[in-house]
């Protein structure tokens, strides 16, 4: 296992996994107070070289016991505003899964949107399984993931 770090964000990266991020870079601001947003992707699998943020690309290669986990961050203004009023990483149950929460609808697949501040930080945590009919077998090893991010 070897743990990816990046503007703030770390995650646990199982042997035989993939992780990427995109953007975040070290939490450098812009002159305006932005700062670029940060996109994590860690799935089970081989990810493309040209991932989309909510990873178009890389659901049409995911087998029926993939999972694709992908944490995207939104600017200091989404904070704890209503959508993102959740407070702390969400944990992940079988329920919230559903093959109408995909960006990309591909058959079989299942996912969730979850969305939450964490230490005055604003996210989506997007989370893709392979199979919806396998999901309960699936979601603890998303929980894994997710229970291994460490946001400062």
């Amino acid at each position: 296992m070897s743990r990816l770090r990046r503007a703030g964000v770390s995650v646990e990266v199982p042997v035989g996994w993939e992780a990427a991020t995109m953007g975040g870079a070290a939490q450098q601001f812009g002159t305006d107070g932005s700062r670029e947003q940060l996109t994590l992707h860690v799935a089970s699998f081989p990810l493309p070289a040209d991932m989309a943020t909510f990873g178009a690309s890389a659901v049409v290669n995911m087998r029926s016991d993939d999972v694709m986990v992908i944490l995207v961050e939104y600017g200091p203004e989404s904070a704890n505003t209503p959508l993102f009023a959740h407070q702390g990483i969400p944990r992940l149950e079988p329920g919230m899964f559903s093959r109408d929460n995909l960006h990309l609808t591909l058959p079989g697949q299942s996912g969730t949107q979850q969305f939450f501040t964490h230490r005055g930080r604003a996210f989506c945590l997007y989370v893709v399984l392979g199979s919806h009919i396998d999901r309960a077998d699936l979601v603890p090893r998303a929980n894994a993931i997710v229970e291994s991010l460490d946001i400062s």
